[in-house]
């Protein structure tokens, strides 16, 4: 599954609406709450444990990729 939608599913928004730039807040859907759904996503779909600086850093599309990507994730 790819990350956008990964996103997607998440945030309950269309895939079409996932792109790099997408922030936290940035939308209504992205709240802390789903944040937090977001997160727990990531780590089930990529057998990850993220930490906690990592979890708050998170803050669009873009960034996930670059953390993603120091845990040996390749996307």
């Amino acid at each position: 599954m790819p990350l956008e939608q990964i996103f997607a599913d998440a945030l309950g928004i269309p895939i079409e609406q996932v792109c790099d730039a997408l922030s936290y807040q940035g939308i209504p859907q992205w709240d802390s709450v789903a944040h937090m759904g977001l997160i727990a996503q990531l780590e089930d779909h990529y057998n990850v444990l993220l930490d906690t600086d990592d979890i708050i850093d998170m803050s669009s599309v873009i960034k996930a990729r670059e953390i993603l990507t120091k845990y040996g994730i390749a996307l």
